[in-house]
Parts: structure tokens; sequence; C-alpha cells
């Protein structure tokens, strides 16, 4: 029912509210996204409807140009969907809402960020209060091999203060010693340094807080104040726009004033999908560097450090044969933390029993781990066996063509992939050179059924097991 009120200003007539508001918020969801719309959309508010257009209420002003520079087209879509006639969207500040959000950030989360001694910053927060420096681990207690050289190298150097690189980014598989490094950089440049040491994660989470409480322009400037910026498992950030265009802004003052950047991942830049190229850009500007798979003979010497080091910190320490630490090293195949872990479960088992455990002992204690190990397999392992296995290479492999020689290595490759991984179908499919999730799908099947139904194919299959499962 139309209203006889006019707007004069406007020359529109206001009539009664006939927009399903709670309807358009819903298919605004599906469209961008629960963070997103949680983030900026949820709180926008139906304020009144003409017949021409619509005037909608935010909380903030801050929220409002953000929207309104992002998704304003998609939101007056999304109206339009619901009711042709509307042209425009125009957005107020809701002034009560506003009030709310200052009276509301009065115990202001941001004065929790302290200064403590050494010039480092501490992030606290009374739910997550663990974004501190380790001074256990340090550049001192971190053991060198071929397979993190490099990387322990370039930390070290990057602590000088004539580094010619920056930022420096350091990528490998989860628990390979990213995380050490990250702060051992922290604890050697805290001393003449502001550091900010923080994950990714943490990173989204007070930006979001910020932006509920109306906080950003303290929030950019505590960020930017850094003299070292270290920012841990960047991969978080994958998909999620809203932080990623603040961690852009906040890299680029950083930079632009001279401070130095530390980021670390699981991947290499040009490996981060779901982040926008100026980010990728920008992270691979400076040095970037890989700690790859650790060797036994690596594992071996992290695990007789970390035994010794409890030799000397614990008296009631038990004794541990060479024979159960070589055998550690031999089946503790996916990452340095695990290995570490797995020791420390060995030390707990001899104090319970008071005894020093033999290596049959070892596999009962540690067989939940040994079985997943076998099951956390490369997917660049797999396919280098599969192509030795074939007699060809691995460019031909991955390669487009499509010959009978190629293709089955090929289905097998991605077969174990799949049973023997924790990667997705799309990751799966990424790995032989961007195939499509569905090849990968097809591929399963292919094998599963030619296991069936052929002696020779399922042998074949046997071996490769076989040969994965004695890859280290």
């Amino acid at each position: 029912m139309e209203n006889k009120a006019l707007d004069s200003s406007n020359k529109t007539i206001l009539v009664e509210n006939t927009i399903n508001w709670a309807l358009i918020l819903n298919n605004i969801q599906k469209l961008l996204g629960k963070e997103i719309f949680d983030s900026w959309i949820k709180n926008i508010k139906l304020k009144q409807e003409y017949n021409h257009y619509v005037i909608l209420t935010v909380p903030t002003r801050f929220m409002r140009d953000w929207v309104v520079s992002r998704y304003a087209d998609k939101i007056l879509d999304a109206i339009k969907n619901e009711k042709k006639s509307i042209e425009r969207i125009e957005f107020e500040i809701d002034e009560n809402t506003e009030k709310k959000f200052k009276k509301d950030s009065s115990t202001n989360y941001l004065n929790s960020f302290s200064h403590k001694s050494g010039k480092i910053t501490h992030i606290e927060d009374s739910m997550l209060n663990y974004n501190r420096l380790d001074e256990k681990q340090n550049f001192d207690n971190f053991v060198v091999g071929t397979s993190n050289k490099l990387a322990f190298s370039s930390s070290k150097k990057f602590c000088d203060q004539n580094a010619q690189y920056n930022p420096l980014f350091i990528y490998g598989e989860v628990g390979m010693g990213k995380t050490h490094l990250l702060n051992s950089i922290g604890l050697k440049m805290r001393e003449k340094s502001q550091i900010i040491f923080i994950s990714a994660e943490r990173f989204m989470y007070y930006f979001i807080k910020s932006i509920k409480n109306n906080e950003m322009v303290k929030f950019k400037d505590f960020f930017r104040r850094a003299d070292v910026f270290i920012i841990d498992d960047i991969q978080f950030a994958r998909g999620k726009e809203v932080m990623q265009e603040e961690f852009f802004h906040t890299f680029n003052a950083l930079m632009d004033k001279g401070a130095k950047i530390v980021i670390s991942s699981d991947r290499s830049p040009s490996k981060l999908d779901k982040i926008q190229e100026r980010i990728k850009s920008r992270l691979s500007g400076g040095l970037v560097v890989d700690i790859q798979s650790s060797s036994y003979d690596l594992r071996l010497e992290i695990l007789n450090c970390k035994y010794l080091e409890n030799r000397n910190n614990f008296k009631d320490t038990p004794e541990i044969s060479n024979d159960v630490i070589k055998f550690l090293a031999s089946e503790m195949r996916v990452n340095i933390r695990e290995t570490i872990g797995a020791l420390n479960r060995i030390l707990a088992f001899s104090r319970i029993y008071n005894k020093s455990p033999n290596i049959t002992e070892c596999k009962i204690v540690l067989k939940d781990i040994i079985n997943s190990n076998n099951k956390q397999i490369s997917i660049e392992n797999i396919q280098t066996v599969v192509a030795s296995y074939f007699k060809i290479s691995l460019k031909e492999m991955l390669s487009p063509r499509r010959s009978k020689s190629l293709v089955r290595p090929r289905h097998i490759a991605m077969y174990f992939s799949k049973k023997n991984t924790t990667k997705s179908l799309p990751d799966i499919g990424r790995s032989f050179s961007n195939r499509d999730h569905t090849t990968v799908i097809h591929a399963v099947k292919t094998v599963e059924k030619l296991m069936a139904k052929e002696k020779n194919y399922m042998e074949d299959i046997e071996r490769i097991k076989n040969q994965l499962f004695k890859v280290t």
C-alpha cells in the first residue's frame, strides 16, 4: 500500500516495505559466503523503501565506506531480483548503533597490545593469549641439515643490519621448522627493533574485532609501527578477500617505511591459490626459500639432540638405546614435529615402566603414528616412484599426451594420491598440470576397475605400493 507522503527532494513516493529483506540477506550470504556476510553485510538493515530506491543503514562510517566500495552493486542486484523497480540504494549511518559500537569498545581490546621488555610486542587476548616468542626456539638449538640449510642461513643473514633482501619468505610442509626459524629471527632482532610476531589467523581475528569495535585507525597504527613484522602461515588468508585487502595495505605501508617483513607458508607464493596476484607478486619480491623434507641423517641428529637435552634437564630420563633412536629416525618420516613427539612418547613410556624399551615395544607404543605415516606420502613422491616404475620421465607423465603408455601411470599416480594423501581432489588435479578434479575421479574409478579385472594390473599396484612405503 502506498503512503501518500511525498519525498519532495527526490520526488518519489514513500511506500510501505514490500521487500523481503530477510530473503535478500539470505541470497547475499549464498553469493558472498558466510565469512564476508558476517563481517560486512549481516548488520545492514532496511530503513525505508521508495518506489525507485531504498535506504539502508549500517553501524559505522567505516563499514559504510567499505560496503559501498566493494559490495554495493551486488546488494543492488539482489534487491532488484526481489523488486525490479528499484534503481539505486542509499546508505545511512545508524546513529544509535554507532554509539553502541563506541560504548562497547570503551574497554578497547587494543589497549591489551602491550609493549614488554626488549622492544617486543606481545599480543594478548583473554581467549587467545599465545602470540609470544618462545625462548627455547632459537638459532642455537635449530638443527641444520641439507634440507633446511638455505632457509637457516637466509634467516640468520636477514637479521643483519645490511641484509640485502626483503621480505623473506620461508615455505615448507607442516612441522618442518618454519615457525622455529621465525621465532629465532624475532628473538635475534628484538634487542634493537620493535617486533610484531603473529599468525595470519590471529591477524584476521584482530582485524575483524577492530572493525566490530570501530577501532580500525588504532589497528592500522598498531601493526604499521613495527620495525620487523613476522607473520606465520599466510596460507590461512586463502579466499579471505577482506583480510587480504588489509594485509596488502599493511605490507605496503611497512615496506615504504623500511620495515623488515618475514612470512611463512606451507607452499611457495606462486602456488598460493585464492590469493590476490598483487600480494603474491610482493611476497615473491624478496628472497623465497624452502625447507625440504627431512633426511634420515637430519632426523637422527635432531633425535640425538633432543634426547641429550632431556637427559640434561631431567635426571630421571631413562636410557634409550642407539637402535631405538635409529628406529625412530627411520620410521618417523612425515615431519620433524612428529618425530620429536614420537621420542617424547617413548620417554614417557620409559618413565612410567622404569625401563629402556626395545624396538618391539616402540612399535606397539607408536603403532598409530607408524600406520598414519604409511598414509601420508607426498604427491611428489608418488609421481616420482610411479614414473620410475614405468620407466618414463616425470615430464612425460604430467604432459597432456594421452598415449596408453602415459595414461596408465598417470591414472595410477592419481589413484595413490587420492588414497594415500590428505589432499583434496582439486589439489591433486593441480599437481598433475592443473587437471580438473573430475579427471582425478575418473582415474581412481578406472584403476579400481582394472585392479578387480586384471591380475597383472593388481601386481603392478602392489609393487608400486611396496616401493612407495620404502621411500624415506
